[in-house]
């Protein structure tokens, strides 16, 4: 008995020695588990996960908790897994009331807003272009304008456009902004969802200052724009009540793994993800008012889980630091609290993998935002052809998409951070039929294509874990320079990698 005992020992040993990076990478993935640990963060019991709920610590307990079962140690605030994220919540107004002459708004977006009671002169300014407020005395004066520009097409654009009209009109001195928009009222209670609910933000230590109020009005056909152009004169009655800041606490889940070999343990991998959504909001035509965020993000959650769980069976040479954040959907809030207040040295880590979905709308890919702009991207393109998948770069440029997820935080102070998400052609309506929708849901998701998506990004995470070269940014890529800055001399070295 003791010698069969010893032979079988043998043979598993032989045979975990014997296993390719791909099959090590492979093992430890299921259809099931994944199902599970997705369905429970994605369900309506935690109620779409949002920042500084109830339900989303529940959903941190959980993060927590896998790690500790995958033998992760805690590397958080006081020997546990949670770094405190202090933040605030600007409660919405209760009451919008704008008249203009003889017009009344009705629907509003409210992007930065104080209390006010405003009753004075009002100034139209078109399109509101730098040319049409240098050729008017705006001061004091309710500035209206229509949304965007005359190039600008779709609301995102018409609402980026804003910034710089925001910025125009508080530097010379109007009392407020309001730019007309055509949307059509999908759309708009989609936007509403996010604008009009309580707006979160980092607690600061420096005294609050007022807010410059910039409110978006529904106008349709911009019929109002055309009689507010023929106006010679225009009276505002404009007021805002019930705006209130309340302190909320919030939490990161930070965890690591120490790596298998003498000197390149010292090196971390961060494996992150956001685990927040966006809550609750107004019912749609089924009564479905969760928005459980399956896709976006407990598919990256449980993405991350999932390299913990291999790494615990298969070690890797360097170490791993698990990275869980708030308030991504918030303005990746977590994310750079944590960059501002690491809990391991951040020149010690030297790549973060961050996982991070809006949906897909092509099975035979995975979209990584920044492949081609660190020196790893090989082993990420060859991990998806091991299981039959396409790794491609940001199909959709136009967006923005690697400096709106938490990679971006850490890209900032020079570490190499693309993110890896479910593979997608363009921001099409496949995408937005789920991005952000009370529909992200885990019943309808194709849980074949996530097995072969977890099991690349494993395999990735373990091809790039255990490469004797350290990773670091291509050269000429925007944050190359803060990754020299970042590592010194250890930079120097990684900078002639071939």
């Amino acid at each position: 008995m003791k010698n069969l005992l010893r032979a079988l020992v043998l043979l598993i040993s032989f045979t975990a020695v014997g296993q390719s990076e791909a099959e090590k990478a492979a093992s430890t993935i299921t259809k099931s588990d994944i199902e599970g640990q997705i369905y429970f963060l994605a369900s309506d019991e935690l109620k779409g996960r949002q920042t500084g709920s109830d339900e989303i610590k529940i959903a941190s307990a959980y993060l927590a908790n896998t790690l500790r079962k995958h033998n992760v140690k805690p590397a958080g605030e006081d020997g546990s897994f949670y770094q405190n994220v202090p933040m605030e919540k600007v409660m919405p107004p209760s009451n919008i009331s704008l008249q203009i002459n003889e017009i009344k708004g009705d629907k509003f977006l409210a992007i930065s807003v104080e209390n006010i009671a405003f009753k004075g002169e009002a100034i139209y300014l078109d399109y509101g272009s730098s040319d049409d407020f240098k050729s008017h005395n705006v001061k004091g004066k309710l500035v209206i304008t229509k949304a965007g520009t005359p190039e600008t097409k779709n609301p995102m654009a018409k609402l980026r456009a804003g910034r710089a009209k925001r910025q125009l009109a508080d530097s010379l001195g109007a009392s407020g902004l309001i730019e007309l928009i055509e949307i059509e009222d999908g759309m708009y209670d989609r936007y509403a969802h996010y604008f009009n609910e309580p707006k979160t933000g980092l607690k600061s230590n420096v005294e609050a200052t007022k807010k410059f109020v910039h409110l978006y009005m529904v106008d349709k056909g911009l019929e109002n724009a055309a009689k507010l152009a023929a106006s010679k004169a225009l009276k505002a009655d404009f007021n805002i009540e019930g705006v209130a800041t309340k302190q909320i606490s919030c939490r990161n889940v930070v965890g690591y793994m120490e790596g298998s070999d003498p000197k390149l343990k010292d090196e971390f991998i961060i494996y992150s993800a956001h685990y927040d959504h966006v809550g609750i909001g107004k019912p749609n035509a089924e009564n479905d008012s969760i928005y459980n965020g399956a896709r976006d993000n407990a598919v990256g959650s449980v993405t991350v889980l999932s390299v913990a769980e291999n790494f615990n069976k298969y070690p890797t040479k360097r170490s791993a630091l698990f990275l869980f954040f708030t308030g991504e959907e918030k303005g990746l809030l977590g994310s750079k609290y944590y960059s501002e207040n690491p809990l391991l040295p951040l020149d010690k880590m030297v790549y973060c993998f961050n996982s991070d979905n809006a949906g897909y709308n092509d099975t035979s890919k995975i979209t990584i935002f920044g492949l081609n702009r660190t020196t790893v991207g090989h082993h990420i393109v060859a991990a998806a052809e091991e299981f039959d998948l396409t790794a491609i770069d940001d199909p959709a440029p136009e967006q923005g998409l690697f400096d709106r997820s938490d990679n971006v935080n850490f890209a900032k102070k020079g570490i190499p951070s693309p993110t890896y998400s479910l593979g997608f052609n363009a921001f099409d309506d496949e995408i937005n039929k789920y991005y952000h929708q009370v529909t992200d849901n885990p019943d309808n998701m194709d849980y074949d294509y996530l097995v072969k998506f977890f099991k690349s990004y494993v395999l990735s995470s373990r091809l790039i874990a255990n490469d004797p070269k350290t990773p670091f940014w291509t050269e000429g890529d925007k944050y190359y320079d803060a990754g020299v800055a970042l590592y010194k001399e250890k930079a120097e070295e990684t900078t002639v990698l071939d």
